[in-house]
């Protein structure tokens, strides 16, 4: 089973890109949604959350303004959020990959979006980053609810420059393009990932 890694900035279109690879028949999996899931109420995340930062819960689920607002910005703080989060997504994964393998899927999309600031990749077979220009990305989140420049400066400061993302990548895909040219970009690249094979002991 091939093993895929999609990764890129904030607002720079990983979510459409997943689509797209799944569209194709990948198997796809999306750490955020993996996050969304555990700090709902029920959530794995939840009560561990609540010991480490009193005052974030609401409804019994992870208010994400309010936790961003005390570690955004305190290295400490998101080391501790780190420490919490990171064992749960990496239990999320690894269930996901057994089901893939056991559904005997052709391959399996990753979405990361710190895959190179955790250097992940050496997991996977191929990463593909999604791209765009700055004043691009910029107009995108900066219409996100709640989102504001200092907030979107803070969060880029926690990830690796795009730049140095589109260097480090074996596929770059822009998302400032229409979407029919994109799907056609992320097909050439899922075909040419799946007719080169695995480079990995999966």
């Amino acid at each position: 089973m091939i093993r895929i890694g999609l990764t890129g900035s904030i607002g720079m279109g990983k979510s459409t890109a997943l689509k797209m690879f799944a569209d194709l028949g990948a198997a796809v999996w999306d750490a955020d949604d993996a996050v969304h899931r555990m700090y709902a109420a029920g959530g794995a995340a939840v009560a561990p959350i609540e010991a480490a930062f009193p005052g974030v819960i609401a409804k019994g689920a992870v208010n994400r303004a309010a936790l961003a607002k005390i570690v955004l910005g305190d290295a400490e703080k998101l080391k501790t959020l780190e420490a919490i989060v990171h064992p749960l997504v990496g239990q999320d994964q690894a269930a996901f990959m057994a089901e893939a393998a056991a559904a005997n899927a052709p391959a399996v999309v990753l979405d990361i979006p710190l895959l190179f600031e955790n250097n992940s990749e050496a997991f996977f077979d191929a990463v593909v980053v999604v791209s765009a220009p700055a004043d691009v990305q910029r107009d995108r989140v900066l219409r996100r609810p709640g989102m504001t420049e200092e907030k979107l400066a803070a969060i880029l400061a926690q990830q690796t420059p795009d730049a140095e993302k589109r260097k480090r990548a074996d596929y770059v895909i822009s998302s400032d393009q229409p979407l029919d040219a994109m799907a056609d970009d992320i097909r050439k690249a899922y075909e040419t990932i799946l007719e080169k094979g695995p480079r990995l002991a999966n």
